[in-house]
């Protein structure tokens, strides 16, 4: 397991759906692009994949890149392992980042850093790629970290 790996080797490798559907948001992200879906005709972000608007009901969104940057919405810090692999890896801390910049669509993700840290909802945080290539198929992930507070770039 690479130092750079915040969950350990052993979790089910993410891939897109049968269909295909959320193929370009998994290309993206191994290509360090983070990309959501927004529609060609009312211009309504929107996240996780569908093959209609939620708001006009046209068909295929397009995927759009948009900037990892986002603030914290919502997050819990994990004790009990979701999966036999992280039996002993606890606590970890899952946030849902909002993304204002692109129709406060929101995303799941770690948070990393000290499990222990003080994390407060509306903090800005930034996107992390954490590259899995010698994975069988390879994959990204998208993690997130606190955005320092001297950034002037932060959001």
């Amino acid at each position: 397991m690479s130092a750079d790996f915040y969950l350990p080797e052993g979790l089910p490798v993410p891939v897109p759906e049968a269909d295909g559907l959320s193929a370009p948001y998994w290309d993206g992200l191994r290509n360090g692009k983070l990309l959501a879906q927004r529609c060609d005709h009312c211009g309504t972000w929107q996240f996780g994949a569908e093959w209609i608007c939620h708001r006009c009901h046209e068909f295929d969104p397009s995927w759009t890149q948009v900037d990892a940057k986002g603030l914290i919405y919502s997050w819990e810090r994990v004790w009990h392992p979701s999966h036999p692999c992280l039996r002993g890896r606890g606590p970890y801390l899952v946030v849902l980042v909002e993304l204002p910049h692109a129709g406060g669509i929101r995303m799941l993700g770690n948070l990393l850093g000290d499990p222990m840290q003080d994390v407060r909802i509306g903090t800005a945080v930034e996107g992390v790629f954490e590259h899995h290539p010698n994975a069988n198929p390879p994959y990204s992930l998208m993690q997130w970290k606190i955005v320092s507070q001297a950034d002037p770039q932060a959001l």
